[in-house]
Protein backbone atom coordinates (compact mmCIF):
# COMPACT_ATOMS: atom_id res chain seq x y z
CA UNK A 1 0.00 0.00 0.00
CA UNK A 2 0.93 3.93 -0.98
CA UNK A 3 0.53 6.54 0.55
CA UNK A 4 0.22 9.29 -1.13
CA UNK A 5 0.08 12.90 0.71
CA UNK A 6 -0.46 16.21 -0.94
CA UNK A 7 -2.80 19.34 -0.16
CA UNK A 8 -3.18 19.66 -3.76
CA UNK A 9 -6.18 17.40 -4.78
CA UNK A 10 -4.61 17.67 -8.45
CA UNK A 11 -1.53 16.11 -7.43
CA UNK A 12 -2.98 13.42 -5.16
CA UNK A 13 -5.37 12.72 -8.49
CA UNK A 14 -2.44 12.33 -10.94
CA UNK A 15 0.11 10.24 -8.83
CA UNK A 16 -3.08 7.38 -8.04
CA UNK A 17 -3.70 7.37 -11.71
CA UNK A 18 -0.08 7.02 -12.52
CA UNK A 19 0.68 4.10 -9.50
CA UNK A 20 -2.07 2.11 -9.81
CA UNK A 21 -2.20 1.46 -13.59
CA UNK A 22 1.62 0.35 -12.53
CA UNK A 23 -0.36 -2.14 -10.26
CA UNK A 24 0.16 -0.55 -6.83
CA UNK A 25 -2.85 -0.40 -4.32
CA UNK A 26 -3.12 3.96 -3.38
CA UNK A 27 -4.54 5.31 -0.15
CA UNK A 28 -4.26 9.25 -0.03
CA UNK A 29 -4.75 11.91 2.74
CA UNK A 30 -4.75 15.91 2.42
CA UNK A 31 -3.19 17.12 5.93
CA UNK A 32 -0.51 15.79 8.27
CA UNK A 33 -2.78 14.81 10.61
CA UNK A 34 -4.45 12.51 8.16
CA UNK A 35 -1.27 10.99 6.77
CA UNK A 36 -0.25 10.32 10.83
CA UNK A 37 -3.65 8.23 11.05
CA UNK A 38 -2.90 6.50 8.23
CA UNK A 39 0.28 5.60 8.83
CA UNK A 40 -0.39 4.35 12.49
CA UNK A 41 -3.29 2.47 11.59
CA UNK A 42 -2.37 0.54 8.53
CA UNK A 43 0.04 -1.35 6.86
CA UNK A 44 2.18 1.55 4.58
CA UNK A 45 5.09 0.01 2.66
CA UNK A 46 5.57 3.42 0.90
CA UNK A 47 4.91 7.31 1.44
CA UNK A 48 4.68 10.00 -1.27
CA UNK A 49 5.13 13.24 1.04
CA UNK A 50 4.54 16.45 -0.30
CA UNK A 51 6.69 19.24 1.70
CA UNK A 52 4.12 22.31 2.09
CA UNK A 53 0.09 21.76 3.53
CA UNK A 54 -0.79 25.42 4.42
CA UNK A 55 0.44 29.27 2.42
CA UNK A 56 4.19 28.60 4.39
CA UNK A 57 6.59 27.50 1.72
CA UNK A 58 9.52 26.66 3.76
CA UNK A 59 9.23 23.29 3.88
CA UNK A 60 8.83 23.12 7.82
CA UNK A 61 5.51 21.03 7.64
CA UNK A 62 6.91 18.61 5.18
CA UNK A 63 10.09 17.74 7.53
CA UNK A 64 7.89 17.72 10.62
CA UNK A 65 5.61 15.13 8.90
CA UNK A 66 8.76 13.40 7.81
CA UNK A 67 10.33 13.18 11.39
CA UNK A 68 6.67 12.32 13.06
CA UNK A 69 6.24 9.13 10.10
CA UNK A 70 9.85 8.02 11.21
CA UNK A 71 9.09 7.54 14.96
CA UNK A 72 5.75 5.29 14.20
CA UNK A 73 6.96 3.62 10.87
CA UNK A 74 10.83 4.06 10.65
CA UNK A 75 11.61 1.58 7.86
CA UNK A 76 8.89 2.94 5.65
CA UNK A 77 10.77 4.57 2.61
CA UNK A 78 9.88 8.36 2.07
CA UNK A 79 9.78 9.88 -1.37
CA UNK A 80 9.60 13.60 -0.87
CA UNK A 81 7.27 16.09 -3.71
CA UNK A 82 8.90 19.26 -4.34
CA UNK A 83 9.16 22.04 -7.08
CA UNK A 84 12.76 22.42 -8.82
CA UNK A 85 13.47 25.35 -6.99
CA UNK A 86 13.23 23.54 -3.23
CA UNK A 87 16.06 20.81 -3.94
CA UNK A 88 18.31 22.49 -1.14
CA UNK A 89 15.32 21.86 1.29
CA UNK A 90 15.04 18.20 -0.61
CA UNK A 91 18.13 17.82 0.55
CA UNK A 92 17.22 18.19 4.26
CA UNK A 93 14.62 15.83 3.66
CA UNK A 94 17.08 13.16 2.41
CA UNK A 95 19.20 14.17 5.67
CA UNK A 96 16.19 13.98 8.16
CA UNK A 97 15.70 10.14 6.28
CA UNK A 98 13.73 10.17 3.35
CA UNK A 99 14.53 7.91 1.05
CA UNK A 100 14.76 10.16 -2.39
CA UNK A 101 13.18 13.28 -3.84
CA UNK A 102 11.04 13.91 -6.96
CA UNK A 103 10.29 17.39 -8.62
CA UNK A 104 7.54 18.95 -9.87
CA UNK A 105 6.55 18.26 -12.93
CA UNK A 106 7.53 15.12 -12.26
CA UNK A 107 8.76 12.83 -14.83
CA UNK A 108 6.44 9.15 -14.73
CA UNK A 109 8.89 6.96 -15.32
CA UNK A 110 11.72 8.79 -13.17
CA UNK A 111 8.95 8.60 -10.17
CA UNK A 112 7.58 4.95 -10.88
CA UNK A 113 11.91 3.55 -11.05
CA UNK A 114 12.00 5.67 -7.75
CA UNK A 115 8.95 3.94 -6.25
CA UNK A 116 10.38 0.49 -7.19
CA UNK A 117 13.39 1.11 -5.59
CA UNK A 118 12.40 2.21 -2.99
CA UNK A 119 9.87 -0.82 -2.20
CA UNK A 120 12.55 -3.64 -3.80
CA UNK A 121 15.07 -1.99 -1.12
CA UNK A 122 12.76 -2.49 1.81
CA UNK A 123 11.38 -5.98 0.81
CA UNK A 124 15.09 -6.81 0.93
CA UNK A 125 15.72 -5.44 3.96
CA UNK A 126 12.89 -8.18 5.64
CA UNK A 127 14.14 -11.16 3.84
CA UNK A 128 17.39 -13.46 5.13
CA UNK A 129 18.61 -15.31 2.72
CA UNK A 130 20.25 -18.76 3.90
CA UNK A 131 23.99 -19.35 3.94
CA UNK A 132 23.63 -20.73 1.59
CA UNK A 133 22.64 -18.78 -1.08
CA UNK A 134 25.24 -16.31 0.02
CA UNK A 135 28.30 -18.37 -0.48
CA UNK A 136 26.77 -19.09 -3.68
CA UNK A 137 26.87 -15.56 -5.29
CA UNK A 138 30.08 -14.89 -3.37
CA UNK A 139 31.64 -17.62 -4.64
CA UNK A 140 30.69 -16.47 -8.19
CA UNK A 141 32.02 -12.75 -7.48
CA UNK A 142 35.07 -13.85 -6.37
CA UNK A 143 35.88 -16.49 -9.51
CA UNK A 144 34.77 -14.12 -11.62
CA UNK A 145 36.37 -10.77 -10.56
CA UNK A 146 37.57 -10.06 -7.14
CA UNK A 147 40.21 -12.36 -5.83
CA UNK A 148 40.68 -12.61 -1.89
CA UNK A 149 38.15 -14.45 1.33
CA UNK A 150 38.92 -11.63 4.02
CA UNK A 151 36.24 -10.49 5.98
CA UNK A 152 35.85 -7.03 4.82
CA UNK A 153 35.34 -8.41 0.96
CA UNK A 154 32.72 -10.74 2.26
CA UNK A 155 30.57 -7.93 3.93
CA UNK A 156 31.49 -6.54 0.16
CA UNK A 157 29.76 -9.63 -1.33
CA UNK A 158 26.61 -9.34 1.12
CA UNK A 159 25.90 -5.54 0.06
CA UNK A 160 26.08 -6.40 -4.03
CA UNK A 161 24.07 -9.72 -3.32
CA UNK A 162 21.34 -7.15 -1.24
CA UNK A 163 21.77 -4.26 -3.71
CA UNK A 164 22.52 -5.80 -7.51
CA UNK A 165 18.82 -6.76 -8.64
CA UNK A 166 17.85 -3.08 -7.58
CA UNK A 167 17.79 0.02 -9.92
CA UNK A 168 19.39 1.87 -7.44
CA UNK A 169 22.02 4.43 -7.79
CA UNK A 170 25.36 3.49 -6.22
CA UNK A 171 28.49 5.26 -5.20
CA UNK A 172 31.98 3.20 -5.02
CA UNK A 173 34.54 4.83 -2.98
CA UNK A 174 38.06 3.93 -1.79
CA UNK A 175 41.28 4.64 -2.81
CA UNK A 176 43.06 4.78 -6.09
CA UNK A 177 43.82 1.07 -6.82
CA UNK A 178 41.01 -0.86 -4.63
CA UNK A 179 39.51 -2.24 -8.00
CA UNK A 180 36.23 0.27 -7.92
CA UNK A 181 36.02 -0.60 -11.51
CA UNK A 182 35.64 -4.42 -11.33
CA UNK A 183 32.96 -3.72 -7.98
CA UNK A 184 30.75 -1.62 -10.98
CA UNK A 185 31.42 -4.76 -12.98
CA UNK A 186 30.16 -7.49 -10.56
CA UNK A 187 27.01 -5.20 -9.88
CA UNK A 188 26.04 -5.20 -13.40
CA UNK A 189 26.56 -8.82 -14.07
CA UNK A 190 24.71 -9.69 -10.90
CA UNK A 191 21.77 -7.54 -11.87
CA UNK A 192 18.65 -7.71 -14.21
CA UNK A 193 20.60 -5.85 -16.96
CA UNK A 194 23.48 -7.73 -17.23
CA UNK A 195 21.93 -8.84 -20.41
CA UNK A 196 22.31 -5.17 -21.93
CA UNK A 197 25.55 -2.64 -22.10
CA UNK A 198 28.00 -1.78 -19.50
CA UNK A 199 29.11 1.74 -20.37
CA UNK A 200 32.17 2.74 -18.38
CA UNK A 201 33.22 6.94 -19.06
CA UNK A 202 36.11 8.53 -16.92
CA UNK A 203 34.80 11.96 -16.09
CA UNK A 204 38.17 13.14 -15.63
CA UNK A 205 39.39 12.29 -19.10
CA UNK A 206 36.76 14.65 -20.50
CA UNK A 207 36.75 18.12 -20.53
CA UNK A 208 33.96 20.76 -20.15
CA UNK A 209 33.62 22.03 -23.86
CA UNK A 210 33.07 17.63 -24.96
CA UNK A 211 31.39 17.11 -22.03
CA UNK A 212 27.46 17.28 -23.56
CA UNK A 213 28.65 15.73 -26.76
CA UNK A 214 30.32 12.86 -24.86
CA UNK A 215 27.57 12.02 -22.82
CA UNK A 216 24.37 13.12 -24.78
CA UNK A 217 25.50 13.09 -28.22
CA UNK A 218 25.07 15.41 -31.06
CA UNK A 219 23.82 16.08 -34.37
CA UNK A 220 25.92 16.54 -37.52
CA UNK A 221 26.52 20.63 -37.73
CA UNK A 222 25.65 20.65 -34.14
CA UNK A 223 29.64 22.65 -33.90
CA UNK A 224 32.06 23.44 -36.42
CA UNK A 225 33.57 19.55 -35.88
CA UNK A 226 30.37 17.78 -36.15
CA UNK A 227 30.54 15.95 -39.25
CA UNK A 228 28.09 13.21 -38.41
CA UNK A 229 25.52 12.47 -36.07
CA UNK A 230 26.76 10.85 -33.20
CA UNK A 231 25.26 8.71 -29.99
CA UNK A 232 26.26 9.69 -26.76
CA UNK A 233 27.46 7.69 -23.70
CA UNK A 234 23.84 7.51 -22.04
CA UNK A 235 21.89 6.55 -25.06
CA UNK A 236 24.42 3.52 -25.77
CA UNK A 237 23.69 2.38 -21.47
CA UNK A 238 19.59 2.76 -22.41
CA UNK A 239 18.41 -0.63 -20.40
CA UNK A 240 22.00 -1.16 -19.08
CA UNK A 241 24.28 0.21 -16.78
CA UNK A 242 26.51 3.32 -17.22
CA UNK A 243 29.51 3.63 -14.77
CA UNK A 244 30.91 7.10 -14.03
CA UNK A 245 34.43 6.51 -12.65
CA UNK A 246 36.09 9.79 -11.34
CA UNK A 247 32.92 11.35 -10.19
CA UNK A 248 35.15 13.70 -8.13
CA UNK A 249 36.73 15.44 -11.02
CA UNK A 250 33.69 17.06 -12.39
CA UNK A 251 33.79 20.67 -12.63
CA UNK A 252 30.65 22.42 -11.28
CA UNK A 253 29.40 23.55 -15.33
CA UNK A 254 28.89 19.48 -15.64
CA UNK A 255 27.80 18.91 -12.61
CA UNK A 256 24.87 20.87 -13.34
CA UNK A 257 24.44 19.19 -16.58
CA UNK A 258 24.74 15.30 -15.27
CA UNK A 259 22.41 16.49 -12.46
CA UNK A 260 19.52 17.09 -14.67
CA UNK A 261 20.09 14.18 -16.57
CA UNK A 262 19.72 11.93 -13.41
CA UNK A 263 16.76 13.73 -12.18
CA UNK A 264 14.51 12.61 -14.57
CA UNK A 265 16.84 10.41 -17.36
CA UNK A 266 16.00 12.72 -19.87
CA UNK A 267 18.25 14.27 -22.30
CA UNK A 268 18.81 16.39 -25.37
CA UNK A 269 21.70 15.92 -27.90
CA UNK A 270 23.62 18.70 -28.94
CA UNK A 271 22.02 20.52 -31.89
CA UNK A 272 18.59 18.67 -31.33
CA UNK A 273 15.28 19.89 -29.26
CA UNK A 274 13.75 16.42 -29.06
CA UNK A 275 13.70 15.09 -25.29
CA UNK A 276 15.53 11.44 -25.29
CA UNK A 277 14.26 9.25 -22.68
CA UNK A 278 16.47 6.37 -21.34
CA UNK A 279 16.15 3.49 -18.50
CA UNK A 280 19.87 3.54 -17.05
CA UNK A 281 21.56 1.78 -13.80
CA UNK A 282 23.62 4.96 -12.71
CA UNK A 283 27.11 3.74 -10.97
CA UNK A 284 29.73 5.91 -9.92
CA UNK A 285 33.08 6.19 -8.32
CA UNK A 286 35.34 8.37 -6.57
CA UNK A 287 38.67 8.24 -4.54
CA UNK A 288 37.77 11.79 -3.43
CA UNK A 289 35.69 12.43 -0.44
CA UNK A 290 32.81 13.95 -1.97
CA UNK A 291 30.91 14.83 1.63
CA UNK A 292 34.43 17.16 2.17
CA UNK A 293 34.05 18.66 -1.13
CA UNK A 294 29.86 19.27 -0.51
CA UNK A 295 31.17 20.99 2.28
CA UNK A 296 33.93 23.37 0.80
CA UNK A 297 31.30 24.11 -2.21
CA UNK A 298 33.57 22.13 -5.05
CA UNK A 299 30.40 19.73 -5.53
CA UNK A 300 26.65 20.11 -5.38
CA UNK A 301 25.23 18.26 -2.24
CA UNK A 302 22.00 17.86 -4.21
CA UNK A 303 24.15 15.86 -6.99
CA UNK A 304 26.28 13.93 -3.91
CA UNK A 305 22.80 12.89 -2.69
CA UNK A 306 21.38 11.83 -6.11
CA UNK A 307 24.51 9.26 -6.83
CA UNK A 308 25.08 8.33 -3.09
CA UNK A 309 21.78 6.27 -2.41
CA UNK A 310 23.70 3.19 -1.99
CA UNK A 311 27.23 3.86 -1.12
CA UNK A 312 30.33 0.61 -0.94
CA UNK A 313 33.48 1.26 0.48
CA UNK A 314 36.39 -0.64 -0.98
CA UNK A 315 39.40 -1.49 1.69
CA UNK A 316 42.76 -0.31 0.75
CA UNK A 317 45.00 -3.56 0.16
CA UNK A 318 47.02 -2.93 3.63
CA UNK A 319 43.39 -3.76 5.29
CA UNK A 320 43.09 -7.01 4.23
CA UNK A 321 46.79 -8.33 4.08
CA UNK A 322 45.56 -12.07 4.08
CA UNK A 323 43.74 -11.76 0.60
CA UNK A 324 47.41 -11.36 -0.82
CA UNK A 325 48.73 -14.61 -1.25
CA UNK A 326 45.89 -15.21 -3.40
CA UNK A 327 46.22 -11.92 -5.44
CA UNK A 328 49.94 -12.97 -5.60
CA UNK A 329 49.82 -16.43 -7.07
CA UNK A 330 46.71 -15.08 -9.18
CA UNK A 331 48.50 -12.39 -10.89
CA UNK A 332 51.39 -14.87 -11.21
CA UNK A 333 49.63 -17.33 -13.22
CA UNK A 334 48.21 -15.05 -15.75
CA UNK A 335 51.86 -14.29 -16.25
CA UNK A 336 52.64 -18.09 -16.89
CA UNK A 337 49.72 -18.72 -18.91
CA UNK A 338 50.23 -15.15 -21.29
CA UNK A 339 53.66 -15.39 -21.74
CA UNK A 340 54.12 -19.55 -21.67
CA UNK A 341 56.08 -19.87 -18.73
CA UNK A 342 56.91 -22.80 -16.55
CA UNK A 343 55.08 -22.73 -13.79
CA UNK A 344 56.69 -20.66 -10.75
CA UNK A 345 56.42 -21.01 -7.13
CA UNK A 346 56.74 -17.91 -4.57
CA UNK A 347 58.56 -18.62 -1.25
CA UNK A 348 57.29 -18.07 2.28
CA UNK A 349 59.88 -15.22 3.13
CA UNK A 350 58.56 -13.42 -0.39
CA UNK A 351 54.70 -13.54 0.93
CA UNK A 352 56.09 -11.99 3.91
CA UNK A 353 57.94 -9.60 2.53
CA UNK A 354 54.82 -8.75 0.03
CA UNK A 355 52.41 -8.59 3.44
CA UNK A 356 54.38 -6.02 5.11
CA UNK A 357 54.89 -3.45 2.03
CA UNK A 358 52.08 0.04 2.51
CA UNK A 359 50.77 -0.31 -0.90
CA UNK A 360 49.59 3.48 -1.16
CA UNK A 361 48.89 2.00 -4.96
CA UNK A 362 47.18 -0.82 -3.72
CA UNK A 363 46.18 -3.53 -5.48
CA UNK A 364 47.58 -1.97 -9.02
CA UNK A 365 50.69 -1.52 -7.31
CA UNK A 366 51.01 -5.58 -5.81
CA UNK A 367 49.94 -6.78 -9.54
CA UNK A 368 53.01 -4.35 -11.04
CA UNK A 369 55.60 -5.74 -8.84
CA UNK A 370 54.19 -9.05 -9.09
CA UNK A 371 54.07 -9.33 -12.61
CA UNK A 372 57.79 -7.36 -12.78
CA UNK A 373 59.27 -10.29 -10.90
CA UNK A 374 57.62 -12.81 -12.60
CA UNK A 375 59.27 -11.48 -16.15
CA UNK A 376 62.66 -10.28 -15.14
CA UNK A 377 63.82 -13.48 -12.87
CA UNK A 378 64.06 -16.91 -14.78
CA UNK A 379 63.48 -18.70 -12.01
CA UNK A 380 61.20 -21.33 -10.83
CA UNK A 381 60.89 -20.29 -7.23
CA UNK A 382 61.17 -16.27 -6.29
CA UNK A 383 62.22 -15.57 -3.12
CA UNK A 384 61.89 -12.40 -1.51
CA UNK A 385 65.49 -10.98 -2.65
CA UNK A 386 63.82 -10.97 -6.22
CA UNK A 387 60.70 -9.16 -4.83
CA UNK A 388 62.94 -6.83 -3.14
CA UNK A 389 64.90 -5.96 -5.83
CA UNK A 390 62.08 -4.85 -8.21
CA UNK A 391 60.13 -2.84 -5.59
CA UNK A 392 60.03 1.06 -5.75
CA UNK A 393 59.76 2.82 -2.97
CA UNK A 394 57.78 5.95 -3.50
CA UNK A 395 59.98 9.25 -1.91
CA UNK A 396 56.54 10.39 -0.13
CA UNK A 397 55.83 7.14 1.40
CA UNK A 398 59.40 6.92 2.82
CA UNK A 399 59.18 10.10 4.53
CA UNK A 400 55.78 9.37 6.28
CA UNK A 401 56.96 5.62 7.42
CA UNK A 402 57.99 6.44 11.20
CA UNK A 403 57.24 2.63 11.96
CA UNK A 404 55.48 -0.38 10.91
CA UNK A 405 52.09 0.86 12.73
CA UNK A 406 52.54 4.68 11.51
CA UNK A 407 49.40 3.98 8.70
CA UNK A 408 47.62 2.78 11.85
CA UNK A 409 48.29 5.60 13.82
CA UNK A 410 47.07 8.23 10.98
CA UNK A 411 43.56 6.37 10.91
CA UNK A 412 43.07 6.13 15.11
CA UNK A 413 43.83 9.98 14.49
CA UNK A 414 41.63 10.89 11.58
CA UNK A 415 38.35 8.86 13.31
CA UNK A 416 39.47 10.27 16.74
CA UNK A 417 39.67 13.85 15.09
CA UNK A 418 36.39 13.46 13.03
CA UNK A 419 34.42 11.95 16.15
CA UNK A 420 35.54 15.45 17.63
CA UNK A 421 34.27 17.79 15.08
CA UNK A 422 30.80 15.86 14.77
CA UNK A 423 30.32 15.48 18.29
CA UNK A 424 30.22 11.61 18.07
CA UNK A 425 27.72 11.15 15.49
CA UNK A 426 28.61 7.80 13.77
CA UNK A 427 26.63 8.39 10.58
CA UNK A 428 28.26 12.46 10.02
CA UNK A 429 31.42 10.34 10.94
CA UNK A 430 31.30 7.59 8.48
CA UNK A 431 29.97 9.85 5.54
CA UNK A 432 32.90 12.02 6.33
CA UNK A 433 35.62 9.10 6.15
CA UNK A 434 34.11 7.47 2.86
CA UNK A 435 33.20 4.59 5.16
CA UNK A 436 30.09 2.48 5.87
CA UNK A 437 28.91 2.63 9.13
CA UNK A 438 29.79 -1.08 9.76
CA UNK A 439 33.56 -0.27 8.69
CA UNK A 440 33.53 2.46 10.95
CA UNK A 441 32.28 0.38 13.95
CA UNK A 442 34.61 -2.71 13.21
CA UNK A 443 37.61 0.22 13.16
CA UNK A 444 36.26 1.95 16.46
CA UNK A 445 36.50 -1.86 18.10
CA UNK A 446 40.01 -2.19 16.16
CA UNK A 447 41.69 0.79 18.14
CA UNK A 448 39.50 0.64 21.46
CA UNK A 449 37.81 3.73 21.00
CA UNK A 450 35.44 5.90 23.21
CA UNK A 451 32.15 6.77 21.31
CA UNK A 452 31.20 9.05 24.06
CA UNK A 453 34.04 11.41 24.74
Amino acid sequence: MILICDDDKAVRSSLELVLKRAGYDVVHASTPEEAIDIVRADNIQLILMDMNYTSRTDGLEGLTLLKQVKIFKPDVPVILITAWGSINLAVKGIQAGAFDFITKPWNNLALLKSVSTALELNEKDDIHHSKASKDCLSTRIISDKIIGNSPLLKDLFTTIERIAKTNAPVLITGESGTGKELIAEAIHENSNRNKEAFVKVNLGGISQSLFESEMFGHKKGAFTDAQYDRIGRFELADKGSIFLDELGELDSVCQVKLLRVLQDQTFERLGESKQKQVDVRIISATNRNLAEMVVDGSFREDLFYRVNLITIHLPALRERIEDIPLLVDHFMRKQVLLNHLPNIEVSAEAIQFLKSLPYPGNIRELKNIVDRTVLINNKKVLTDIDFKSQYIELPNVISDRVGANSLEDMERQMIIKTMRKYGGNLTKVAVALGLTRQALYRRIEKYNLDTNN
